[in-house]
């Protein structure tokens, strides 16, 4: 059992949550968390060894008495998000829980096979993706969330989400670079977070689903090291000032767990409190037309 403290709340055992980007960092210390606490789990993970050596490492230290389901994705594929949710759907008659926690942040201005720049499309639209196909299943919940990691990062889209440059070329090249552009489109993909989260919330407002995001803070993890040396440098000088990702999935776990009616729906949580977010952020007209854009860069994908 990690140092996360039990909250008052909730029991999570025999709940079924879903969880991506589990097999390392905050992902994994939830995962841990949430399983001691007796959820039975389902790994999303795109790397199939790591993800099974995983799963068995929760079985064990559970003692058994937890089921940990591996699916596999390329979330950055939405042909590969479908083919999961497809199984995940097959196999598991209720979710209690869908927690959106695998993120990461691209240096190079890449495009996926779906036609949308990595970073958003890793970021928000495989969440959003992920959740409107399972939603129906998590309605089935008595008391149903998604939870969805964001950052304070989010404060760098200073401009919000610019609607007219969806495939972020600014932010990359040269001169975009030189500016700490990539590190801009990471923020502006961590406010779609928190957006994303309010629009769903308001869409199921009449329905036992809830919506949440939080910031974990600063974690040490292995997050963007593999983006160059100057990357690595950066991220081990911010090391030095990090929580740990047990620390880090404390927030996670405390909204997994607390009592519904403790909690708002829409809402963006730090260190188990509303937290501050920018003013782009409550605006509920972006959310809205963020929605329909995400529909729209989804619906090639359905056939």
């Amino acid at each position: 059992m990690s140092g996360i403290r039990q909250a008052n709340g909730r029991s999570l055992s025999g709940k079924y949550v879903v969880i991506t980007g589990a097999t390392s960092g905050i992902g994994l210390a939830a995962a841990q968390e949430l399983a001691a606490r007796g959820a039975n789990l389902g790994i999303v993970a795109r790397n199939a060894a790591k993800a099974k050596a995983v799963a068995e490492q929760i079985r064990a230290s559970c003692g058994n008495r937890v089921t940990v389901d591996v699916f596999i994705a390329d979330i950055s594929s939405q042909r590969s998000i479908r083919r999961a949710a497809d199984e995940i759907l097959a196999k598991c008659p209720k979710i209690d829980i869908l927690i959106n926690n695998a993120g990461a942040m691209f240096v190079h201005h890449t495009m996926t096979e779906d036609g949308i720049e990595m970073t958003l499309a890793v970021n928000h639209i495989a969440p959003f993706l992920f959740t409107t196909l399972l939603l129906d299943r998590l309605a089935m919940s008595e008391h149903a969330r998604v939870i969805t990691t964001s950052s304070h990062g989010h404060k760098m889209a200073m401009k919000g989400i610019d609607f007219d440059d969806l495939s972020g070329k600014r932010y990359f090249g040269f001169l975009g670079k030189l500016k700490g552009g990539p590190n801009f489109r990471y923020g502006e993909t961590k406010l779609a977070n928190i957006l994303f989260t309010a629009e769903l919330a308001q869409r199921m407002k009449d329905t036992n689903v809830a919506a949440y995001c939080f910031d974990p803070g600063l974690v040490a993890t292995n997050f963007n090291r593999d983006n160059g040396w100057m990357a690595r440098m950066t991220t081990a000088a911010m090391m030095r000032f990090a929580r740990t990702p047990e620390k880090g999935a404390e927030t996670l776990v405390w909204l997994a767990e607390t009592d519904v009616n403790n909690l708002e729906s829409g809402c963006y949580y730090a260190d188990k409190r509303v937290g501050t977010q920018s003013a782009q952020a409550r605006s509920m007209e972006a959310a809205k037309k963020l929605w329909e854009v995400s529909e729209w860069q989804t619906r090639a994908s359905e056939a």
